[in-house]
């Protein structure tokens, strides 16, 4: 049976859900109403009951929502019911923070392999992590079952580092640089700009 096909923006807005009811299980809740999730996340009940209901009857009306059904549901849902290996190429300030990063690992994912072409950087160690030559990138992560990779290059050098990823098992692509890549449509790509974000804000100030 064909998948059905559910909107980006939805499947964009699960992971601040489970945020939300990560916190409000931590605060010792059980149990949460849509009103409340909304006051979390700042969206409407009536769009969480839709945006939810589009997987599934999860809830009780006059009840609410098991937080910790819930939770589990759109960690499968999201497929982070498991750990995700990931590489990172780039150990500039960006991709440094990144590998040094440890909320990762709570959320589905673990930082794997990291990369970097600067013989100053290759072999030096990130935590337990070792650097290693981007030249060697191919073969190595194709001796993994990485799925995930992060590009935190310099804007010139995204695009020829996308196409060497493309030679491995590599399907979902988060590009920190500031600059757009092309890959073909089976390969997911997200991207992260902070100083184009800032640019956007200060419209309104």
């Amino acid at each position: 049976m064909e998948k059905k096909k559910i909107p980006d923006i939805i499947i964009g807005r699960l992971p601040l859900y489970l945020r939300a009811l990560n916190r409000m299980a931590a605060n010792g809740s059980a149990i949460s109403s849509s009103k409340e999730l909304g006051e979390w996340v700042g969206i409407s009940a009536a769009q969480i009951r839709k945006d939810i209901s589009q997987f599934g009857e999860f809830g009780k009306q006059g009840t609410g929502y098991n937080i910790e059904f819930l939770s589990r549901k759109i960690r499968e849902i999201l497929n982070i019911d498991r750990i995700w290996d990931v590489a990172i190429i780039g150990m500039g300030d960006i991709g440094h923070g990144l590998t040094e990063y440890q909320g990762f690992r709570n959320r589905g994912f673990q930082v794997t392999l990291v990369f970097d072409n600067s013989p100053e950087k290759i072999g030096t160690k990130i935590g337990d992590l070792a650097v290693q030559d981007t030249a060697d990138m191919v073969d190595t992560i194709n001796k993994t079952d990485v799925k995930i990779a992060m590009i935190a290059v310099p804007a010139d050098h995204a695009q020829t580092v996308a196409d060497e990823l493309l030679k491995t098992g590599v399907k979902a692509i988060l590009n920190y640089a500031p600059i757009r890549i092309n890959v073909p449509d089976n390969i997911r790509v997200q991207y992260i700009d902070p100083a184009t974000h800032l640019q956007w804000m200060t419209y309104y100030l």
